[in-house]
């Protein structure tokens, strides 16, 4: 088991480096800006709740393996198959995340400044799905947690799905509407929230049909 535990530092170490350190510097280098806006709300509310629970969700992510490697024992004992899909899908939520974050281009931010206008991004990955790079995310998440599935992994899991459908609904989906209107109402119309064809916002932007 140690061995998956530290197979799963190594790919999230991986993944940290990426989507946040390489991603960062490509960003200020083309753009002058980090993309980092950082968390938004008042102490107490749900956009605020998002962004806590994100960060309690990645320092999880580091706990869980951690202590597995100091004997915290995993809830799928011997299951080696398990533990090797985990890592499976794990690398593909990395790669994932990658993609969708070149496809954000200069648009890519991490948290909202809702004084500021970025343009749309409705190609590539987003012309399916408008918030690929949270599913993506999750997918990682996922697989992380099949790697060491422990209690402290399963929590980190349930703290980031909460953080991304507080940040997408509550902080994102109302920046978007008011910053890009019409345009954005028809592009959500069309494309899922998290998956292909699932969340699309009804009709006039109110509500989400399957």
């Amino acid at each position: 088991m140690t061995g998956w535990a530290w197979t799963a530092l190594a790919l999230y170490g991986v993944w940290l480096a990426a989507a946040f350190g390489v991603r960062t510097l490509i960003q200020r280098r083309r753009t002058g800006d980090t993309g980092f806006r950082g968390l938004s709300g008042t102490p107490g509310s749900a956009a605020w709740w998002a962004g806590a629970l994100f960060v309690l969700a990645l320092l999880g992510a580091v706990a869980a393996p951690a202590a597995t490697l100091a004997g915290l024992p995993v809830l799928v004992p011997d299951a080696p198959s398990v533990y090797g899909a985990g890592a499976a899908i794990a690398v593909l939520g990395v790669a994932g995340t990658l993609v969708a974050q070149g496809a954000m281009g200069a648009s890519w931010r991490v948290g909202v400044d809702h004084a500021e206008r970025t343009a749309l991004v409705t190609g590539g990955l987003f012309g399916y799905v408008r918030n690929p790079i949270f599913t993506a995310m999750g997918v990682t998440g996922l697989g992380l947690t099949l790697m060491v599935p422990n209690v402290l992994a399963l929590s980190a899991l349930a703290a980031l799905i909460i953080a991304v459908e507080l940040q997408v609904r509550v902080v994102e989906e109302p920046y978007l509407q008011t910053a890009h209107g019409a345009a954005y109402l028809s592009y959500a119309a069309r494309a899922g929230r998290f998956a292909p064809g699932v969340g699309r916002l009804k009709t006039g932007g109110r509500g989400a049909g399957a």
